[in-house]
């Protein structure tokens, strides 16, 4: 399921998967950020919230639930690691924007630095992408560090 294209979210089930990606994305320590496909729902609803991650950016969008989200203009470019919560054992350097804009269903917003890379990220799994497709090579993949 997380390699196949998320159909547009409706509606009438939107409200229902973003309060279920809030609760997951929260069962999770450091997580911040979750979309439909990992759950299960094959629609563009994503999740974000990066407000207490140590490496969050003062100017953040705290909690996002984003229906039909899309990247309608984008600057800079940084190379940074990421991890994934479908993928647990690995992380990687990953090449993103630095600056996003993105549009939704309520409108549009800005985005920057960590936020807007966790933003590319899940936008990337509603079209079926995952980091590690992204990686340049194999040097760039990482096995997490467990700390007991």
């Amino acid at each position: 399921m997380l390699k196949q294209v998320a159909a547009p979210a409706q509606a009438s089930e939107a409200e229902a998967v973003g309060r279920d990606l809030v609760d997951t994305m929260r069962s999770f320590e450091r997580c911040v950020g979750l979309a439909a496909p990992q759950i299960g729902e094959l629609s563009r609803v994503i999740a974000v919230d990066v407000s207490a991650h140590p490496k969050a950016d003062a100017a953040n969008n705290g909690l996002m639930v984003l229906v039909n989200p899309r990247i309608v203009a984008a600057e800079g470019s940084e190379v940074a690691r990421e991890g994934c919560l479908s993928i647990p054992d690995l992380t990687a350097n990953v090449r993103r924007a630095t600056w996003i804009e993105v549009e939704h269903a309520d409108g549009s917003l800005e985005s920057l630095g960590f936020e807007a890379r966790c933003l590319q990220h899940e936008l990337d799994h509603l079209d079926g992408i995952l980091f590690l497709d992204r990686v340049s090579s194999h040097d760039a993949v990482f096995r997490r560090k467990v700390f007991r």
